[in-house]
């Protein structure tokens, strides 16, 4: 069989990956475990690479950050899809209504064919490789379009993936927004996007028009509550880190803060306390991400500065002096803010968190209720029926209760967002699922009665419904 270059143009090599799919559509067991530890071995080998490459992309960003939000997360990811892949494949037995027996049922999972995955910059290892590893689980073929916003990155990643992988098996399309247009136009079996609201809705226009499927991953204004059981200290710590996460650029990070009237000063000094413990000497701490681009940099100070201009409290936090990356941005948290401001009205993504205070807790659950649903919701305190209040009169994405962020972690939960952020779900078997045509089959038996339902109708049809109709 002939090798198929990388380099082909998009289309010819979307080709060549349908014609593979359809050639071999039932993917074996071993076909797939084979291209997991692929995935698993470029990411043992080549991580510290790899991790050299997202930090020279940003400016500042840890390799041990890499380590931790990008590589561990994955790590989990495939040895979920390594251990169950065998048992998620198997078909499954349906039971039969009496009416069809002695028919039987089953529903065979087969692999959907060739699936798109858009990648975002933010965790451009985590998020390219995580959907790209549960789509071959689920036995398909991958065509990747990582971010151009982290070029070394992404070349390294196609370099990589194009050493591992067969180009019908694997492959990457490098290129700034108009090819990842021309992308989304394909006519994928399924096409799954992480990145912004704005740009999910221009991804499944595209997609719309060849009725590809799509999973959406997005973002918007996740809100965290802190109850008025809460100890501050103990959870500013949680929130800090929540929020200042490779620098607040995390689609779930906490996007504003609902706090107990009067208790302002008290969360001030314990999230001044938590991003000093968190980054000692300040935002040119190594650890401390900087912000990607100048461009998203200067986007983030004229939101402050709107903020501030129109009378709210800006307090920054650790300051970043006269070291560190110029796009170290000094954490700031946003007092008294107008809710028509700018920091309300869009996704922050950076190291800006805005305070807002409520008296009762329905005012602070309908505040969340009047936007979008969020992607994700977190909880602080100790009083249960104030979260179950919570948990019952809010919809989200997903939610952590008394920490932030962690719910990602979890394999089992499914993880995605719902409304203005995003569709569908993937991570352990529902993201297999995601990927995974569900088809059902009917085998008729020969002693079918099926016969009673065909026409000319008559009185034998007439009592046969009539005792249907005592039964169902």
């Amino acid at each position: 069989m002939t090798a198929i270059p990388p380099d082909l143009p998009m289309r010819a090599l979307f080709d060549a990956q349908f014609q593979a799919s359809r050639a071999q559509i039932d993917v074996p067991l071993a076909v797939r475990r084979d291209r997991l530890r692929r995935i698993r071995a470029l990411i043992d080998v080549h991580g510290p690479a790899l991790a050299e490459a997202v930090q020279a992309d940003f400016g500042v960003r840890s390799t041990r950050l890499t380590e931790v939000a990008d590589f561990f997360v994955l790590r989990s990811l495939i040895g979920d899809l390594e251990r169950h892949t065998g048992a998620w494949m198997k078909s499954r037995r349906v039971h039969t209504p009496i009416y069809l027996q002695p028919a039987s049922a089953h529903i065979q999972r087969q692999p959907l064919g060739v699936v798109g995955v858009i990648g975002p910059w933010n965790y451009p290892l985590q998020l390219t490789l995580g959907p790209t590893a549960t789509a071959l689980a689920a036995g398909n073929r991958v065509m990747l379009k990582p971010s151009e916003l982290t070029p070394r990155t992404s070349g390294l990643l196609a370099t990589l993936l194009h050493q591992s992988f067969a180009a019908d098996e694997v492959c990457v399309v490098q290129g700034g927004a108009d090819v990842a247009h021309d992308f989304a136009c394909l006519p994928f079996d399924h096409l799954f996007f992480t990145g912004s609201t704005a740009v999910g809705r221009k991804v499944a226009a595209a997609a719309a028009a060849n009725l590809t499927p799509t999973t959406l991953e997005l973002g918007g204004k996740s809100p965290c509550i802190v109850d008025a059981s809460a100890d501050l200290d103990a959870v500013a710590i949680k929130i800090a880190h929540g929020k200042l996460l490779n620098a607040g650029q995390t689609c779930i990070a906490p996007d504003y803060l609902l706090l107990p009237q009067g208790r302002e000063a008290d969360f001030e000094r314990a999230f001044v306390a938590a991003v000093a413990r968190l980054f000692p000497g300040g935002a040119a701490h190594p650890d401390y991400a900087s912000i990607v681009t100048e461009r998203h940099h200067a986007r983030l100070a004229g939101l402050v500065e709107d903020a501030r201009s129109h009378g709210a409290r800006v307090v920054e936090v650790a300051p970043r002096g006269g070291s560190g990356h110029a796009r170290q941005m000094t954490p700031v948290l946003v007092f008294g803010l107008r809710s028509d401001a700018s920091l309300m009205r869009e996704e922050i993504f950076g190291p800006v968190l805005p305070v807002l205070t409520y008296t009762a807790l329905d005012e602070a659950m309908d505040i969340i209720n009047a936007g979008p649903r969020p992607l994700a919701l977190y909880w602080f305190g100790t009083d249960t029926a104030s979260r179950d209040r919570v948990l019952t009169g809010t919809v989200s994405g997903g939610v952590t209760v008394n920490d932030t962020l962690m719910h990602i972690a979890h394999e089992r939960l499914p993880f995605g967002g719902v409304g203005e952020s995003g569709w569908g779900a993937y991570h352990g078997e529902t993201g297999f699922l995601r990927f995974t045509q569900q088809k059902p089959v009917l085998v008729q038996s020969r002693w079918a009665a099926a016969g009673l339902f065909y026409p000319p109708y008559g009185a034998a049809f007439d009592r046969v419904m009539g005792l249907l109709r005592r039964w169902l």
